[in-house]
C-alpha cells in the first residue's frame, strides 16, 4: 500500500510523494550527491549526520545491498530522497533491497518527487533546512518545522558519530575494492598510525591497514597526550560530519600534536588541520557531493577526478604564512589541500579511500606512509 509522504524546505517549497522507507518525521539540512553509484556508502557515511540526501541519478537501489560496502555500523543520514526506488535488485553480490535495509535501520525515505526541481532549487537558493514527514502532511505546519530546525552551522556533530573506545583495526581491502593486480602496500615498516575518529569511514581504515601498518583508532575526542602515549609514527585526522569550528577539543589537540608526529588529515580532518594551523573555515553555498569532482594537484600539475562529501572549506584570505595550498577544486576554486612548511602535515579537501569512487588519488596514503620514513630518516 502507499504511503505519501512530504518534503518541506525553509523557503516555503514543498514536494509530495512517497515513502518506502520507515515511517515518521524527522528534519534536517537538504543537500544532493551526483554519484550514479555508491549509494550505500552514502547511506553508512557518518559524514551524513543531520543531513538529508537526494540522490541525483533517477534510479538508486537497482544493485541492492550487502554487509561488505558498508562505511560505518549503520546508517547516520536524517532522510533520503530518490527520484525513483528500484523495486528489482539485480546484482550477484546483492544480499537484500535498499527498501528493506531502510527499514531495518529506521532511515526515513522518499520517492516519485521531481528530484531535478529540487536540486536545482538548492543550487540557486543554496543548502536548505527541511523536514520529511509521513505524519504531518500539513504544508504550512511542515514548512513551520523546516524553519525552526537546528541546521548544521555552530553544532557539535561529531559526539554524535564517534565511537566510545579505542579499537585495533583488521581488516584490509576487499578484492571488489581493488584494481587488477593493485597493491597498496607502503614498504618494509609497519609503522603505527593512530587515527582520530571524527566519524570515519572503515574504507578509509582499510586503506591505512593495506600499508603494512599497525593502526589503533581513538575516539576524536582524545587528546594529545592520550595520543602521544601510544608512541605512534604518525596521526591520521579523519572525515566527519558538520561544523569544523565548534570543535574545540579537536583543534587543540591537533595542534599540540603537528610539531611532533606526521599528520595527515582528510574532509574534516583536513578543515580541523587548517584551523589548528591558524586559517578559518566557511560555509558553502550548496557544497560538494560526489564522485566526480575534479581537483588540480598543483604540485604536479595534473588533475585528479575526487570523490568529495563536504559542506564547509577552508577560507583561503585567511591562510598562515606557515600553510600553503597543494591542492585546488576546479569547479569552484576554493582550496582541496593544504601543506605544512615546518612541520611534516598535510590533509585534503576529499576522499581517496574511493569509497565508492574513482582511483585517482590513492597515491595520498603512499604519500603519508613515505612522509614517516622520511621523518624517521631525518
Amino acid at each position: 500500500m502507499t504511503q505519501i509522504a512530504k518534503l518541506a524546505l525553509e523557503d516555503g517549497t514543498v514536494f509530495t510523494g512517497e515513502a518506502f522507507g520507515a515511517s515518521g518525521e524527522v528534519d534536517g539540512e537538504v543537500v544532493f550527491n551526483t554519484s550514479m553509484t555508491g549509494y550505500q556508502e552514502i547511506l553508512t557515511d557518518p559524514s551524513y549526520c543531520g543531513q538529508i540526501v537526494t540522490m541525483t541519478y533517477p534510479e538508486i537501489g537497482n544493485y541492492g545491498v550487502n554487509r561488505e560496502d558498508v562505511e560505518s555500523g549503520k546508517p547516520h543520514l536524517a532522510g533520503f530522497i530518490v527520484r525513483e526506488n528500484s523495486r528489482v535488485a539485480s546484482n550477484f553480490r546483492s544480499e537484500g533491497s535498499l527498501e528493506d535495509y531502510l527499514k531495518e535501520n529506521n532511515i526515513i525515505a522518499l520517492e516519485g518527487i521531481d528530484t531535478r526541481a529540487l536540486v536545482r532549487r538548492i543550487r540557486t537558493v543554496g543548502a536548505l533546512k527541511g523536514v520529511i514527514s509521513t505524519e504531518d502532511l500539513d504544508d504550512s505546519s511542515l514548512v513551520e518545522k523546516a524553519r525552526n530546525s537546528e541546521g548544521l552551522v555552530g553544532r557539535d556533530l561529531v559526539k554524535e558519530v564517534i565511537p566510545e573506545d579505542s579499537c585495533q583495526w583488521e581488516e584490509t581491502l576487499s578484492e571488489w575494492a581493488k584494481l587488477p593486480g593493485e597493491s597498496l602496500a607502503g614498504g618494509d615498516q609497519a609503522y603505527h598510525i593512530v587515527a582520530l575518529d571524527f566519524g570515519m569511514k572503515w574504507n578509509i581504515a582499510r586503506h591505512l591497514k593495506d600499508l603494512g601498518c599497525q593502526v589503533t583508532i581513538l575516539p576524536g575526542t582524545s587528546t594529545a597526550d592520550e595520543v602521544m602515549a601510544l608512541n605512534p609514527d604518525g596521526v591520521f585526522l579523519s572525515n566527519g560530519p558538520g561544523d569544523p569550528e565548534p570543535l574545540d577539543y579537536a583543534i587543540s589537540t591537533i595542534a599540540a600534536l603537528v610539531p611532533q608526529v606526521p599528520v595527515f588529515g582528510i574532509c574534516l580532518g583536513h578543515q580541523l588541520l587548517s584551523l589548528a594551523c591558524g586559517a578559518k573555515t566557511f560555509k558553502l553555498k550548496f557544497g560538494h557531493r560526489g564522485a566526480n569532482q575534479p581537483v588540480q594537484n598543483l604540485d604536479a600539475g595534473t588533475v585528479e577526478i575526487t570523490a568529495q562529501n563536504h559542506g564547509f572549506a577552508v577560507e583561503e584570505e585567511s591562510l598562515p604564512d606557515h600553510l600553503e595550498v597543494t591542492h585546488r577544486n576546479l569547479n569552484d576554486d576554493t582550496i582541496a589541500g593544504v601543506r605544512h612548511k615546518e612541520h611534516n602535515a598535510f590533509g585534503v579537501q576529499y576522499h581517496p579511500e574511493s569509497s565508492s569512487g574513482p582511483h585517482d588519488s590513492r597515491y595520498l596514503f603512499q604519500q603519508f606512509y613515505d612522509s614517516i620514513a622520511a621523518s624517521k630518516n631525518s
